[in-house]
């Protein structure tokens, strides 16, 4: 094993901020996920010690992107022109994902997670649902689109949870339309034995999903969750994010899809519901009560006009918040966490539901959870060696006391200030360059641009 010091002129260590900071960390490895840890942790240290990494501004755990779809970052822009609902940017999303191919799908994802690194985001959840060829058709390896994400993401030097997702239904036992076959399995236990082909790597972990109650009939539910339970894996699931859902679920079993899930097992601590917009208190207290997580993702909420989830009767109810740039309107995790507080100040009209400390958690801690990666989003010996550097002398960010920095990442910072993003102890993104993905403005565009009817 070989070691390398870094320097940190500021740490955030969970709950202050620490001047002169030196992490040892090992470098065993040569990827994203070779198990480079953090092996000390040393405070009062006012110099660099000789061949230090010097990390300059304020440097956090690394970010945890919880809920992400690789392929939306094609719609940015493109579905701001003129107006419409969640049903016709949808429409969108399905003219885009006719198109991917698991070599046009590599080439975006991997720009998409270069983006997300220079964000600061060292690991992403990546919901993952466009599984075969357009019709339905087989890949030779039925796994090449999930296989072409895992591989980006080594690309562009992140960490990825691949959230294989059961997608059956258009609607509570409806077939699938054209658009949805290539998403389709057909059935649960057809789902579960191809995703059972999937395969972890030291960078890659593998999880389930349950699209929606709406696209996974409710006899299949527990197949899907049987399947997380054996593997002890993460279990994501979007959760009644627009009301017609509701009123459909409501329509169709007489009961709300947060009961729906709990009824066939679907709910518990390494469950996520995404966005849990739309909930009645009932619904609260069946997710908080059986551990059952919540990732928001504001930036999409407000993109789509979803509405405000109730993240504090959640948060309180015992659901642990992480965060997700879902669509990629804006890929920023310190934005996704700004909104959640900002939004829930406009829906009371009072301030303070979360400190900048409890938002970087959601941002970093128990993002991690919720993907598998326990052992990540804290600075401390034995932790991941994943961590982001956020400068404190950019316009948005100079002024404030250093001893503030947690407030200052989180309510004035954004992605353009992260300066460095190390992931399993080794520089992905260094003085606010990636270190493999050389121009990825170029990379998102050409990518963008092989997608484009």
């Amino acid at each position: 094993m070989t070691t390398k010091t870094y320097w940190l002129e500021h740490a955030w260590l969970d709950t202050h901020v620490e001047p002169g900071v030196a992490l040892t960390v090992s470098t065993s490895g040569s990827a994203a996920g070779q198990d480079g840890r953090i092996t000390a942790v040393r405070t009062d240290v006012p110099t660099p010690p000789p061949g230090a990494e010097i990390l300059r501004g304020l440097t956090l755990p690394g970010l945890a992107n919880a809920h992400s779809h690789a392929f939306h970052r094609a719609l940015r822009g493109t579905v701001q022109v003129g107006s419409g609902t969640f049903w016709t940017w949808r429409e969108v999303m399905y003219s885009v994902a006719d198109r991917l191919t698991p070599e046009t799908y590599h080439a975006l994802a991997r720009a998409v997670y270069a983006e997300m690194a220079l964000a600061g985001v060292t690991s992403v959840g990546e919901f993952h649902y466009v599984h075969h060829a357009p019709g339905g058709t087989r890949y030779t390896d039925p796994n090449a689109m999930g296989e072409a994400l895992i591989a980006a993401a080594a690309d562009a030097g992140v960490r990825i949870t691949l959230l294989d997702t059961a997608y059956l239904s258009s609607g509570f036992g409806q077939p699938p339309t054209a658009h949805q076959l290539r998403f389709s399995d057909g059935d649960a236990e057809a789902w579960a034995a191809r995703s059972s082909l999937l395969k972890e790597r030291d960078h890659a972990r593998i999880g389930a999903a349950v699209h929606s109650v709406r696209a996974v009939p409710a006899d299949q539910l527990q197949t899907v969750a049987r399947w997380a339970e054996e593997r002890r894996a993460p279990l994501h699931v979007h959760l009644s994010e627009q009301t017609a859902e509701n009123e459909a679920c409501l329509e169709v079993h007489g009961c709300t899809p947060t009961q729906l899930l709990a009824l066939h097992g679907v709910l518990g601590p390494r469950t996520t519901g995404v966005h849990n917009t739309h909930l009645t208190a009932e619904d609260i207290s069946l997710i908080g009560g059986s551990g059952t997580g919540t990732c928001m993702c504001p930036t999409t909420e407000r993109d789509l006009a979803d509405g405000i989830g109730p993240a504090v009767a959640l948060q309180n109810e015992g659901s642990p918040l992480s965060l997700g740039s879902d669509s990629h309107a804006v890929i920023d995790l310190l934005e996704e966490a700004r909104a959640m507080e900002l939004n829930e100040r406009l829906r009371t009209r009072t301030r303070g539901h979360w400190t900048a400390a409890a938002l970087l958690r959601a941002a970093s801690a128990d993002g991690h959870a919720a993907l598998g990666w326990d052992e990540a989003g804290t600075l401390e010996a034995g932790a991941l060696a994943d961590f982001t550097t956020i400068a404190l002398d950019s316009v948005r960010t100079a002024g404030p006391l250093p001893r503030l920095g947690a407030e200052t990442a989180v309510f004035a910072a954004s992605a353009a200030d992260v300066s460095h993003t190390v992931v399993a102890g080794r520089h992905v993104v260094r003085d606010g360059a990636h270190t493999l993905v050389p121009d990825v403005p170029k990379a998102l565009a050409d990518a963008v641009a092989a997608l484009r009817g």
